[in-house]
């Protein structure tokens, strides 16, 4: 679960993590009282779940008012990459003198607990990576021993963040390791992370992603629920309790488990197509699941073909192919349909998806030549 930037900073506020003083506003008229609560000057800033907002012209300062209502009016209903603007964050200006960045998130591939430090915040840290790598201080943290003091004052330290900064960012350090791990998340974010003229550190910006396993831990996030996501796409998924992230491309993608539906979108894009989705229909793949997966798949006008990829483990291939058999036979399809089925009893469910062949329905044994069929039948360019 993503949250916005404010839902952002009042999390970090649980924690101790210092931030701008602020207030939401959903109509011009509430940015203008929040902006009189805070006190001039502020920020006017879109509070949409994607980034660019302020080259996008999301995030204004101002003076009065006057200029409260000029920004609100302008930036209220703004489409920003897809996400249409509903709600603003007022937010007390900052003096700025230097810009930080500082991270959690998981290392799978070390199994730890990442801690990332730069000295370079402000912009994108993947731009970082890519033209000054040396730049990010990394830390790999052992969850059974935490994140003490001493070990966080040494990578703020290694990235070479200002010594008026230092004290103050270790201690923030520990408080952000401190809410990304009692609080859940897959992601603590501070971008930037800020040395005011004042002299005080604190949190300018928040990207929290919340794990979604740990929600029957934390009752209080239903308050972080967003009945009205930016993408339509999304939102019926969401309702069909489906897992699902959607992309810009014409291959609509169904895979039973997430690692497999990556791999699914990795082998679409190699062999020179695009996927217009994550979808994630679980460990089974019965009639229900795919039906709502398909109707979710038709609900976007890009899709030009539909790639379903299943392995059959504990579900067997024949119960899966009468499941998606079944599932056809309840949603109208726009766009034709190429399916790999592997595993358990994948013969026999070959044999049932046969039956059913047409120039809109294939069935194709392997995971790229499934790929490269669904490309080429969406009219892309496949390799």
């Amino acid at each position: 679960m993503d949250l916005y930037e404010y839902q952002g900073k009042q999390y970090f506020a649980r924690f101790g993590i210092p931030v701008s003083a602020g207030g939401v506003a959903d109509s011009v008229d509430e940015a203008v009282a929040r902006a009189e609560e805070v006190g001039y000057p502020v920020v006017v800033k879109a509070q949409v779940k994607v980034g660019g907002r302020g080259k996008a012209g999301g995030i204004k300062l101002a003076s009065s008012a006057e200029e409260v209502r000029l920004h609100a009016s302008a930036i209220l209903g703004m489409d920003i990459r897809g996400h249409i603007v509903r709600r603003l964050w007022i937010e007390r200006s900052s003096d700025i003198a230097k810009e930080y960045y500082a991270s959690f998130t998981l290392d799978r591939t070390a199994k730890l607990h990442l801690c990332m430090v730069s000295a370079k915040g402000g912009v994108e840290i993947e731009e970082v990576a890519a033209t000054e790598p040396e730049a990010i201080a990394r830390l790999h943290v052992d969850p059974v021993d935490g994140l003490d003091l001493e070990s966080a004052a040494r990578v703020v330290a290694q990235a070479a963040i200002d010594e008026p900064a230092r004290e103050q960012a270790a201690a923030l350090l520990v408080e952000l390791y401190r809410c990304y791990v009692e609080g859940d998340c897959d992601l603590a974010e501070i971008n930037p992370l800020i040395l005011a003229t004042d002299g005080r550190v604190h949190a300018l910006d928040a990207k929290v992603t919340l794990d979604d396993n740990a929600a029957f831990r934390h009752p209080e996030w239903d308050e972080f629920d967003d009945p009205d996501p930016g993408d339509e796409r999304e939102r019926l998924a969401r309702q069909k309790g489906l897992q699902y992230v959607g992309l810009d491309g014409f291959v609509g993608i169904i895979a039973n488990g997430a690692g497999l539906a990556m791999s699914t979108c990795d082998v679409v894009e190699q062999v020179g197509g695009e996927p217009a989705n994550f979808l994630d229909i679980g460990g089974g793949a019965n009639a229900d699941q795919m039906a709502n997966a398909l109707e979710v798949i038709n609900s976007d006008d890009k899709v030009r073909s539909i790639f379903i990829n299943i392995f059959g483990g504990i579900t067997r291939g024949e119960e899966v192919a009468n499941g998606i058999v079944q599932a056809l036979g309840r949603v109208e399809i726009k766009a034709p349909i190429v399916i790999r089925l592997d595993g358990t009893n994948a013969e026999e469910g070959r044999a049932i998806l046969a039956a059913y062949g047409s120039e809109r329905l294939e069935s194709v044994p392997t995971m790229v030549e499934a790929a490269r069929r669904a490309t080429e039948l969406a009219g892309g360019a496949a390799k």
